[in-house]
């Protein structure tokens, strides 16, 4: 039977979520792979072997595995860094399916360093046709950077805009995002399908707020939640100054809660939640925020039915898939009006959209 290969470069989906590169991308390239495989197909997802401790293949469920693929550092290197080593990548792919006498019958990239990769490897297998994702286009973050260290480097617009081109079909989030394709890199649209992403409701679901405060231990009053990745452009700094407005307001409710779920398994190592949380303390509301780290996908619905909001104030998202599981869960949800967010929430009947990068707003909408 010839396989489906997906490829998944720069993280892995048996990775722990919240740290600098993971994320709903690896929820979403993990479910994909899985479902498949329940469907009776035979699906490789390649990934970066990111430590030698690993096994180079790692079953995912019933006809799906993971399979590392050795190509620089054994350790989690920042995207940009990665391109250096494509090639070695693309050759430790080719070599696997020689090995394993694998005939591949599509690739589906995610991410614009795989969707090189899934462009180069169709040409090598033959002209085996590509399925691309994006998850989330540099160019647009360059448009709606408000600071040059935001930018994303050159390379990666450009290599949008070639893998858009060469995509037998490429796959976006939200409509959008097909529109963004078509606007900034080109792609015809006649290629693109909009496919909204999904959320697992056997696991996302409904249930007791009090037990589940109970189970992790919360007891304040209102219990705000912010899960995600400690990264600027998630807007946790604007969160943070909302915090501070609404306390010299004063906020009726004096119990409050942030607990921030996300981020380095190490502290030592995560920059941003050392940043973020020297900022809350200098804005007066460190005594309300809990960094509570990363937290496997699994331990995520309980803190979605303990909290009153689920907060995403993102400056850019290309989807918003917290803002779905919780929504899922019975969270009621306060969101920027950006990207993915403004389609997946309907203003004032699913939650409330607010503008990005707007503390008073937030505020205002928490409140």
């Amino acid at each position: 039977m010839k396989r489906i290969g997906l490829i998944s470069l720069h993280t892995c989906p048996l990775a722990a979520l919240g740290g600098k590169e993971t994320g709903g991308m690896n929820v979403y390239v993990g479910e994909v792979a899985r479902h498949l495989g329940r469907l009776g197909l035979e699906v490789d997802v390649f990934t970066r072997s990111q430590t030698p401790d690993v096994p180079m293949v790692v079953p995912l469920g019933p006809g799906a595995s993971v399979v590392h693929i050795e190509a620089g550092p054994q350790r989690p290197v920042p995207p940009a860094e990665i391109v250096a080593d494509l090639d070695a990548f693309i050759d430790g792919v080719e070599t696997f399916q020689r090995r394993a006498g694998a005939e591949y019958a599509l690739l589906h990239g995610h991410y614009w360093l795989s969707g090189l990769v899934a462009v180069e490897l169709a040409r090598r297998f033959g002209g085996v046709p590509v399925v691309q994702m994006f998850h989330t286009l540099g160019v647009v973050k360059n448009a709606l950077a408000e600071d040059p260290s935001e930018w994303v480097p050159q390379v990666r617009v450009e290599a949008e805009a070639r893998v858009a081109a060469l995509a037998d079909r490429i796959v976006a989030a939200t409509p959008l995002e097909r529109a963004e394709l078509a606007w900034y890199c080109g792609a015809d649209l006649d290629r693109v399908r909009t496919i909204p992403c999904g959320v697992d409701v056997d696991l996302f679901s409904p249930g007791s707020r009090t037990a589940a405060r109970a189970r992790l231990g919360l007891d304040a009053e209102w219990v705000l939640l912010f899960v995600g990745r400690p990264a600027p452009i998630k807007g946790l700094e604007v969160l943070l100054q909302a915090l501070a407005r609404l306390k010299a307001d004063g906020f009726a409710r004096a119990d409050v809660r942030l607990v921030i779920v996300g981020g380095d398994r190490d502290e030592g190592r995560d920059d941003e939640r050392a940043r973020l949380r020297a900022v809350a303390e200098t804005l007066g509301v460190g005594a309300w925020v809990d960094f509570k780290g990363p937290e496997p996908q699994p331990a995520l619905p309980e803190y979605y039915r303990a909290a009153d909001l689920c907060l995403v104030p993102s400056h850019h998202e290309s989807f918003g898939m917290a803002a779905l599981e919780a929504m899922a869960c019975g969270a009621a949800v306060v969101a920027s009006r950006v990207g993915g967010l403004a389609t997946t929430i309907q203003d004032g009947v699913t939650g409330v959209l607010v503008p990005p990068r707007d503390e008073v707003a937030l505020a205002a909408a928490v409140a």
